[in-house]
């Protein structure tokens, strides 16, 4: 089941009579509009970075079950697998949100925030498949099933490499070079 929502329409509903006003006002409705998409697209990440922060703290508690067990054939995968999560998850949150300074060469236009949001929207399938992995292999661990502990850390690895890599993209598809 997917989680997309379309924060930009539900945003642009939620305006305020004010802001109604003042977005008919030539010039600035361009400005709100871009501020509307930024913010849409902002609160989508935080969403993104909501969900992998959850499936971290589940592989940090795996984290502890196996160190507590004394699980030393596992431990040093799972303590890369921590800190890669703690790398991706700080990239999600602190992705830029689609300004451009006044003389940059390369100024982003509306449609490049949608190619954004849209970006960001398909991520959230993407982190669905990480939070499912992480909460499959803490299930599997709190069932006390440790032989398979190896091949879980590889495959949420996997998924993990998987979203890094395709959230990587997101800078030449906000460009439209991809």
């Amino acid at each position: 089941m997917t989680e997309k929502k379309d924060y930009l329409g539900t945003a642009k509903k939620q305006m305020r009579l004010s802001e109604k006003i003042l977005a008919e006002l030539p010039g600035f409705r361009g400005y709100k509009e871009k501020e509307l998409r930024r913010e849409s697209d902002k609160l989508i990440r935080n969403h993104l970075y909501r969900k992998l922060t959850g499936a971290r703290n589940d592989v940090k508690d795996v984290f502890q079950k196996l160190s507590d067990r004394r699980s030393l054939d596992v431990l040093s995968d799972m303590d890369r697998l921590v800190a890669k999560f703690d790398r991706v998850t700080e990239k999600v949150n602190h992705a830029s949100y689609g300004y451009s300074g006044f003389f940059d060469v390369i100024k982003v236009q509306e449609e490049a925030l949608d190619r954004m949001i849209d970006f960001d929207n398909q991520m959230v399938d993407e982190a669905a498949k990480v939070v499912g992995e992480a909460a499959a292999f803490k299930a599997e661990i709190l069932k006390q099933k440790y032989d398979k502990a190896k091949d879980s850390v590889q495959s949420l690895t996997d998924a993990l490499d998987a979203f890094e890599e395709a959230f990587d993209s997101r800078q030449e598809v906000i460009l439209g070079a991809s």
